[in-house]
């Protein structure tokens, strides 16, 4: 049965997958509201043929079943109590909160139990990724003794929007871009996150003094292996992706290598490069995830008990990347211009 559903929020197009997915189980989109960045919200409403909505109000009525949001991440949490007084279920972009306060207003909602919260987590349903999961799932790497993973990013500044650089409100490098890496440590091993320890460091864009450029964190996990994290905003303008990501994987039977873009000699296809004590290292089959991750949070919103995104999963994502904003120290070395 097709519903139809609203998106409050638009700063950042990874809303395009969750209206692109929606669009593919035959759902419609009533309408898109933003409030500041109207040149974004117009392109993806001309891309995907969507009227633009006059209001948030507009798109919380009866006829609509849920709502989308990629809002600034500091205002998700005003639109997810917002869609509870409606009773909407809503799909978030990642980080859903940026601090401890909002995480506790957060976790207060999902208590209540009155609206399905989803994120945008979309890591664990990359086919990479996901043949990892199965692949440690049955044993090929053996024991998990290490997970390396790099994630540079490319940051065209210039069209980035203003409080992309203000900390308190994007929640800044290890928050924004970490939130995946802690929420696959914990997906891909099993175990909890109980430390980390690392710097975060600034040596760009002075004009913006809560901006910071990289994050190199080593992470303790429940079953006390160390496992370790970078991001960067420095891909160059030239590369053949926005960002060169690959994790390395460390088992007591096998290794594996994940390019999560490609290669430049191969193009942008991801692949998962395994060697283990049966079989020569090779490129392994990539495996696709069963349903997509718009299709996962549909089916809890149904009521589905086997969701492979929880509100669990999403609340110890944010645990973990607010326990390591904490204890992270935040580093400014010389501008070099």
């Amino acid at each position: 049965m097709s519903i139809a559903y609203g998106i409050i929020g638009c700063q950042h197009a990874h809303i395009e997958i969750f209206i692109e997915q929606m669009e593919q189980l035959g759902h419609r989109c009533a309408g898109i509201y933003e409030r500041d960045n109207k040149l974004l919200a117009e392109s993806i409403a001309a891309k995907f043929k969507l009227p633009i909505a006059a209001d948030a109000e507009s798109l919380l009525g009866p006829e609509i079943a849920l709502i989308g949001s990629s809002a600034i991440n500091s205002e998700k949490i005003d639109i997810v109590e917002l869609c509870e007084q409606y009773g909407k279920s809503i799909m978030l972009d990642k980080p859903a909160v940026v601090n401890r306060r909002d995480l506790q207003r957060l976790e207060a909602v999902i208590k209540r139990g009155r609206i399905e919260v989803g994120m945008l987590l979309t890591e664990r349903f990359h086919p990479a990724i996901y043949t990892l999961k199965q692949l440690i799932d049955e044993q090929q790497l053996g024991e998990i003794v290490a997970i390396s993973m790099r994630k540079p990013h490319r940051l065209n500044a210039a069209s980035r929007p203003g409080w992309f650089f203000d900390k308190a409100q994007c929640g800044g490098i290890l928050i924004d871009l970490l939130i995946h890496d802690y929420d696959l440590l914990a997906w891909l091993t099993g175990n909890e996150v109980v430390s980390s320890t690392g710097t975060v460091g600034k040596n760009v864009l002075p004009e913006h003094p809560t901006f910071y450029n990289t994050v190199n964190v080593q992470v303790t996990m429940g079953d006390g292996v160390v496992m370790q994290l970078y991001a960067d905003w420095h891909t160059a303008e030239q590369s053949w992706t926005w960002g060169d990501g690959r994790i390395f994987v460390t088992g007591t039977r096998g290794f594996a290598e994940l390019r999560l873009n490609g290669e430049p000699q191969s193009g942008s296809a991801p692949m998962l490069l395994l060697v283990n004590d049966q079989l020569p290292w090779h490129e392994a089959a990539l495996r696709q995830p069963p349903v997509t991750i718009t299709a996962d949070f549909l089916q809890r919103v149904n009521g589905a008990a086997s969701s492979q995104i929880t509100h669990q999963h999403i609340l110890q994502a944010h645990q973990a990347v607010m326990m390591a904003d904490e204890q992270v120290e935040y580093a400014v070395t010389p501008y070099k211009g």
